[in-house]
């Protein structure tokens, strides 16, 4: 693939995450969660010049840097992220402000890879980053889904008294 392909590639993943992220939504833990972030990983991985080949060694710790702020991206996005369940059994889940401080870092840690990758001439292309947001994206959903297993096992709550009887319009204060 082309690099502006690949940007593209990465900013509309990117864009429907973040989008995704901050409005509520369900956590289904049959669903394939893995599937978006192993076809990126696939797409990163078949990139031919993932290394830059005159610079291989600072190519593989520019692309190691990568990663460990991936996987740490990941972990903090996941732990940030509120999850409850619903009165009808579903766990839901929603990214908080602490998601946008996370996001903020991880941004600021991969400019700034990159900075010293270009200071150093390493070559650098989207496959990093397309490698990076797929290992983050992976870390993410697997904490979430881990995190969800207990909550499934919670049974529904029993109905308390006077679930049934009709409430009053009127708004009541304490």
């Amino acid at each position: 693939m082309s690099g502006f392909v690949d940007a593209l590639v990465i900013v509309a993943v990117a864009a429907l995450v973040i989008v995704r992220q901050f409005s509520a939504s369900r956590i289904d833990t049959d669903r394939r969660w893995w599937l978006l972030p192993g076809i990126l990983l696939i797409t990163a991985l078949r990139e031919p010049d993932l290394l830059d080949a005159r610079h291989p060694t600072g190519s593989a710790l520019v692309l190691g840097a990568e990663l460990i702020v991936a996987l740490a991206m990941g972990a903090a996005w996941a732990w940030t992220t509120r999850v409850w369940v619903a009165p009808g059994g579903a766990v839901w889940s929603k990214s908080t402000k602490a998601s946008v401080a996370v996001w903020g870092a991880g941004i600021a840690l991969r400019a700034g890879r990159f900075g010293v990758g270009a200071l150093l001439g390493i070559h650098q292309e989207s496959a990093a980053l397309m490698l990076g947001l797929a290992a983050t994206l992976l870390v993410r959903s697997g904490i979430l889904i881990w995190r969800v297993q207990p909550l499934k096992q919670v049974p529904a709550q029993a109905a308390a008294y006077g679930d049934h009887l009709p409430r009053s319009p009127r708004k009541e204060r304490v």
